[in-house]
């Protein structure tokens, strides 16, 4: 093929006619697929072979392509077509793929976006990423090797995203001189690992990336394989889901309120269909309405289905916001705020129980904790394992905890209300994909029961206003002497107090708990819970913890009213509170005898906006207890 021919697209409708050409091209099928496997099983040459062969390639990428081909290709001098994907500097000095890259190209018969994923294991979080919208996989195996622990974890991965078409792609037969006994031990050695992970229908292609082999069409080379090329296949399989037989839900992405006459709710619909007349029920709140109109840019429709972009308006109002699901009403998703779920760790710092993240499922997004993990999974044996967090690419099966109800389906019933990321709430880093699989039933048995005395009633006859105060520092900061000095005086001002002290309640409530981060997370949670019951009791609530996390201090925050919580930094230099060393445990530490404390082997993240900071190089506890106190009693304006 000349490089002048692999300039012009296949189809010579662009010249004769743009516009038959460009009406042809809206109307084809668009299928979205990923390859993955191993590194160096050909992946990126698979895709540049593709694009090469249905002539995407324009006159001075092919020059460039010539170009970089001699100067960092593998090919000694020939096309590298790996070079058309690995774009990064990075890749390209390495021969291997980090980032996700994507290309589109198209056929006479349909449109694709491939997105090539990494090999190497630490690179399993892109590979994720690359993965959550494919309609087909195409899993590399370099038949010289065989398969891989990488194979193994990619082809779970797919199994795990639902991906409903995968095609095992065996590369670089040319390599083994197309032994068809080879391609049948590999393929054997497949299908038995295929059906422990669930993976019950694939198809499998003897190939060559490099030569082009059964790529664009069925190669002389292996006159023993008698399927469809790797084009062919692709141009073939099954795009068209079922999503439009499937109940009607559409997430809210926007409230459309141009005018005080108009007042819609537009989103992308998920599945089903839905035609004016309908009735529907928005959830979370389960209130019920009918469909008046279906509003496009174009005009109204007289039904919409699934992957269209539509505003509904209603024939009664009721009240939707943004993240609501707007389902049939005859067949509503269910609600819940507890979940079993699988989490892909994506993040450097690991998963730690009952640490507040954020969960975005569809356009909603809610607070959620992992209350409890069940087990993580060897990839490459499939076997359950303990596990009390999660690192970096580890796959594991937990369970969730939400402080707001959220409508979804199981993810293999519906990816949009079923898929999920979790985001730290100081960074702002998508720390997790997940997937749920069900409900669990304590969530649905387990009710709010509303109370005729409240928190403000049980203040007001205290005379006070309930508030937690929350002194953290290191230890042998002083907070314990301090918050003691600070419950005197109030207590002496008649106020109704209660001092929560950190070794105190490791005595009895939190006995259970050890020092490990995962334990340090849970120990300031179940204090934050019986903080704000106190709180609730009209109580001025005096908490003395390390509480080295940020994370956590935050959750102890965002469970109290706006201004009932107020956050002491008893800020003193590690080395003066190692030189005081009341307890000997900086000695202990510092002789290996400790583990995890904070300070030595394990981190104290200073508060970045506390209300009150105590500066114990220059303040005495009593004076420190004072400021406190004035501060609380609105007698100092005492603030950082």
């Amino acid at each position: 093929m000349t490089t002048q021919a692999a300039g012009a697209h296949q189809s010579n409708l662009i010249a004769e006619d743009i516009d038959a050409y460009l009406q042809a091209h809206e109307h084809k099928s668009l299928l979205r697929f990923i390859t993955c496997g191993s590194v160096d099983d050909g992946k990126s040459t698979l895709i540049g072979r593709l694009l090469y062969d249905s002539k995407m390639i324009l006159d001075d990428q092919m020059a460039a392509l010539e170009a970089d081909s001699k100067r960092v290709g593998t090919q000694g001098g020939d096309i590298d077509f790996a070079l058309l994907v690995d774009g990064l500097a990075a890749e390209r000095e390495q021969g291997i793929t980090i980032d996700v890259a994507y290309r589109f190209f198209s056929t006479d018969k349909r449109k694709f976006i491939v997105a090539d994923t990494p090999g190497h294991e630490q690179y399993t979080r892109n590979m994720v990423t690359g993965a959550s919208t494919a309609d087909a996989a195409v899993i590399l195996i370099d038949a010289r090797r065989g398969v891989l622990t990488q194979t193994r974890r990619h082809s779970y991965l797919v199994s795990l995203l639902g991906i409903r078409h995968v095609i095992l792609a065996i590369n670089k037969m040319d390599l083994v001189g197309w032994s068809q006994e080879t391609y049948d031990t590999i393929l054997a050695e497949y299908r038995a690992f295929a059906a422990q992970i669930g993976i019950t229908d694939f198809t499998a292609i003897p190939m060559s990336a490099l030569k082009g082999d059964n790529i664009t069409e069925q190669s002389d080379a292996a006159p023993w394989y008698d399927g469809p090329p790797l084009m062919a296949l692709l141009e073939t399989l099954p795009v068209e889901d079922d999503l439009q037989s499937r109940p009607f839900r559409m997430p809210v992405q926007w409230v459309n309120r141009p005018n005080l006459d108009f007042r819609g709710f537009s989103g992308l619909i998920s599945t089903g269909v839905i035609k004016p007349g309908d009735k529907i029920k928005a959830l979370p709140s389960g209130r019920e309405s009918t469909i008046d109109h279906i509003v496009t840019f174009n005009g109204d429709l007289d039904q919409a289905v699934a992957g269209q972009s539509v505003t509904l308006t209603l024939k009664t109002e009721i009240d939707i916001s943004r993240g609501d699901v707007i389902s049939i009403a005859s067949s509503p998703p269910p609600v819940a705020d507890q979940f079993e779920a699988t989490l892909v760790w994506m993040d450097d710092e690991a998963m730690l129980p009952g640490r507040p993240y954020l969960l975005k499922i569809g356009t909603r997004t809610v607070g959620a904790s992992i209350t409890e993990p069940k087990y993580k999974v060897n990839v490459n044996t499939m076997e359950h394992l303990a596990a009390k967090r999660l690192e970096l690419n580890e796959i594991g099966v937990c369970n969730l905890s939400l402080d707001a109800p959220i409508a979804f389906d199981p993810y293999v019933e519906n990816r949009d209300l079923g898929g999920f990321i979790l985001i730290d709430r100081i960074s702002n880093r998508t720390v997790a994909a997940g997937m749920i699989h069900f409900a669990l039933r304590r969530s649905q048995n387990v009710h709010w029961q509303a109370l005729d005395v409240d928190k403000a009633a049980r203040a007001a006859l205290k005379g006070q206003r309930g508030r937690v105060v929350w002194l953290t520092g290191l230890s042998g900061s002083g907070k314990s002497t301090i918050a003691n000095l600070v419950e005197k005086k109030l207590h002496a001002n008649g106020r109704h107090t209660c001092l929560l002290d950190g070794d105190n309640v490791r005595h009895g409530l939190n006995k259970d708990l050890g020092f490990t981060d995962e334990d340090r997370v849970e120990n300031i949670r179940r204090v934050a819970e019986v903080a704000k019951l106190m709180v609730d009791a009209g109580l001025i609530v005096l908490v003395s913890f390390i509480s080295p996390f940020r994370a956590e201090r935050r959750l102890a925050r965002d469970l109290q009213a706006k201004g009932d919580f107020v956050e002491v930094f008893i800020d003193t230099p590690l080395a003066v509170a190692e030189q005081r060393d009341v307890k000997g445990l900086y000695k202990k530490a510092r002789a290996g005898e400790l583990k995890n404390f904070t300070g030595i082997d394990s981190p104290y993240e200073v508060p970045e906006t506390p209300e009150i900071r105590i500066d114990t190089t220059l303040t005495s506890p009593t004076e420190a207890a004072e400021q406190i106190t004035a501060w609380l009693e609105g007698e100092l304006d005492y603030s950082i």
